[in-house]
C-alpha cells in the first residue's frame, strides 16, 4: 500500500514540474533575416524595360516624367509628356531602395548603406556612374509586422545586406518584457537645360536636395552630401537628427524633419552642418510634414505600430522657429501625406479619400470638398496639376475653382 502512493506521488510530482516548465514557455513568432552578400546585392542593380509595379513606395516628379518607387526593389519611370495617356518607359531594380531626388538629370537613390547615382539624360540609356558604398549606417530593416522577436543569430553586416525575412513559430522561455529594449542594428556596432531642375518629391521624402547639397535621413540620422559635381557625390558629414525620424520637408532655409514624436527644425545656413533649432512634440504616431509661411501641416494617423490612438491634422505656428506652438488641431480618419498649392491644404486620408482644405486663416483651416470614392497615399502639388499616389494608382488633376478635376487615372499593375 505504501508503495502504491508513493508511486502516485511520484506522478503527481511529475505532472506539476511538467506544467510548471509549461508555464515558463511560449510559442512566438520569431523573425530570421535572409541575407545577400554585398557583392552579389550591389551587382543586382539593372535597367530594364517596364514592368508592373508590386508594392506602391514614393512619388517624384522631374521634368515630364514621374518616377515611383517600388518598395525595396526598384524604380518605375513613367513618361509624362501627355498627362491623360503616362506610359511606364523604364524599370530601374534598386534592390532595398525607399527614396530618390533628381538633380540636372542625375538620379540619387539609396540602395540599403548605399547611395547610388544614375545618368538619366537619356532616358532610353539610364546608366550607372557612382556608388557610394556604406554612406548610410541604418537602414530600414523592415521587420515583418507579425514578428514578435528577431533572432539576428551572427550576422555579418560588414560583408551582408538583409534582403527579406522568414517567420517561424518556436517554443521559447518567456522573457519579463519590462527589461526588454528594441533591437538596432547599425554597421559599425553589427558588423536639360542651362537652368539647373530639381525634381520634387511628395511629403513621405526622406531625400532633399538644396542648391548644391543632398539631405537624406534616416531613423535617427542624417547624411549630408555635396553634389556640386553631379556625378561624383562626396559624402560631407553625418549627424543625430532625432528619433525615428519619418520624413524630411525643406523650405526658405530650414529643414523640417517629421518623427513619430514631434517635429524637429534645423538651420542650413551652414549647408553641410545642419544646426538644430527646436522641436515640436506631439503624442506618438505616423507624421509627415509640410511648410507654407509661418505654419506647418502635419498629420498623425492613428491605429497603427506608431502608437497614435487618433487621427488629426495639426497646424504649427513656427513663426518664431526657436518656440514652435500648436496652432489647430482637426480630426481625420486614416491620413497620410499632404501637400500645399495657394491657399489650398490638399490632405490624402488614406482608404477615407483626399480632402482640401481652405488655409487663407492658418488659425480656422476650413474642409472645402471631400473626395471619398479614392483611396490616397500622397500627393505633389505641382504648377499646373495634381500628382497623387494611392494604392497602385497614379492620380493626376487639374487645378479648378473650389476643387480638382481628374486628367487620368493610371494603373501601376
Amino acid at each position: 500500500m505504501k508503495v502504491k502512493y508513493f508511486f502516485l506521488f511520484l506522478v503527481f510530482i511529475s505532472i506539476w514540474s511538467c506544467d510548471k516548465k509549461d508555464l515558463d514557455y511560449e510559442l512566438v513568432q520569431v523573425a530570421t533575416p535572409e541575407l545577400m552578400t554585398k557583392t552579389d546585392f550591389r551587382n543586382s542593380v539593372a535597367v530594364t524595360v517596364a514592368k508592373k509595379i508590386e508594392k506602391v513606395g514614393k512619388i517624384y516628379a522631374y521634368k515630364n516624367y514621374i518616377f515611383v518607387t517600388d518598395m525595396n526593389k526598384g524604380i518605375h519611370v513613367i513618361d509624362n509628356s501627355n498627362p491623360a495617356l503616362p506610359k511606364t518607359v523604364k524599370y530601374i531594380r534598386v534592390p532595398r531602395n525607399e527614396d530618390i531626388s533628381v538633380k540636372d538629370d542625375f538620379l540619387y537613390a539609396d540602395s540599403a548603406t548605399d547611395l547610388v547615382v544614375f545618368d538619366i539624360s537619356d532616358i532610353n540609356s539610364i546608366s550607372l556612374v557612382e556608388r557610394l558604398k556604406d554612406v548610410f549606417n541604418i537602414y530600414n530593416y523592415n521587420i515583418p509586422v507579425d514578428a514578435e522577436t528577431v533572432d539576428y543569430g551572427k550576422v555579418d553586416l560588414d560583408n551582408n545586406i538583409i534582403v527579406g525575412w522568414t517567420v517561424t513559430t518556436e517554443r521559447r522561455k518567456k522573457i519579463d518584457e519590462r527589461f526588454v529594449a528594441i533591437d538596432v542594428i547599425s554597421n559599425d556596432a553589427a558588423f536639360s537645360s542651362a537652368e539647373s531642375v530639381t525634381g520634387k518629391g511628395g511629403s513621405l521624402a526622406r531625400f532633399q536636395i538644396v542648391d548644391n547639397y543632398l539631405y537624406a535621413v534616416g531613423s535617427n540620422e542624417m547624411a549630408i552630401f555635396n553634389i556640386q559635381s553631379l556625378s561624383s557625390p562626396v559624402l560631407a558629414n553625418t549627424q543625430y537628427a532625432g528619433w525615428n525620424i519619418e520624413t524630411m520637408f525643406h523650405t526658405g532655409g530650414y529643414l523640417y524633419l517629421g518623427s513619430t514624436n514631434g517635429m524637429y527644425i534645423y538651420s542650413i545656413a551652414n549647408p553641410s552642418l545642419p544646426e538644430y533649432v527646436s522641436e515640436f512634440t506631439h503624442w506618438e504616431g505616423c507624421d509627415p510634414v509640410v511648410v507654407d509661411g509661418d505654419y506647418a501641416y502635419l498629420t498623425l494617423r492613428g491605429g497603427n505600430a506608431c502608437g497614435q490612438l487618433e487621427s488629426v491634422l495639426e497646424v504649427i505656428d513656427i513663426s518664431d522657429k526657436k518656440t514652435p506652438t500648436l496652432a489647430g488641431r482637426y480630426e481625420l480618419e486614416n491620413p497620410y501625406g499632404l501637400g500645399v498649392k495657394g491657399n489650398t491644404l490638399f490632405v490624402c486620408d488614406g482608404t477615407s479619400g483626399l480632402k482640401l482644405f481652405d488655409k487663407t486663416n492658418p488659425l480656422d483651416v476650413k474642409l472645402t470638398k471631400d473626395y471619398r470614392d479614392i483611396q490616397s497615399k500622397d500627393v505633389i502639388p505641382l504648377k499646373n496639376s495634381l500628382l497623387m499616389i494611392g494604392g497602385n494608382t497614379l492620380y493626376q488633376y487639374e487645378y479648378i475653382e473650389g476643387g480638382v478635376k481628374l486628367i487620368s487615372a493610371y494603373s501601376l499593375n
